[in-house]
């Protein structure tokens, strides 16, 4: 996301790793991709979405396992992000880089 000479790029850190990128979908498509064990890789982000919180059921409060349909996919991959690091699986970090222009 660009603004003003300035681009936020978000970082989000787990297992050891790290994903960065410059929208919440971009990250959570990289944590699917490292994802040895997810079986239906390319497809929906939505669909990612719930087969990892079902994972995490053990750790996460069920009333926070529904997607909303009324969201869009950036924000649902946004919430995502915050709950994995509410629930302490992983974190958060927005930077401000400054464009060469």
């Amino acid at each position: 996301m660009k603004r003003d000479g300035m681009m936020k790029v978000m970082l989000f850190q787990s297992g050891g790793k790290s994903y960065r990128g410059e929208s919440a979908i971009e990250i959570v498509r990289g944590l699917e991709r490292a994802t040895a064990d997810y079986p239906y890789g390319g497809q929906s982000i939505r669909q990612f979405l719930l087969w990892s919180l079902d994972k995490m059921g053990d750790k996460v409060h069920p009333r926070e396992l529904a997607l909303s349909d009324r969201l869009g996919d950036e924000a649902l991959a946004l919430n995502y992000l915050y709950l994995c690091e509410e629930y302490g699986v992983g974190r958060l970090l927005v930077e401000h880089q400054q464009l060469n222009i």
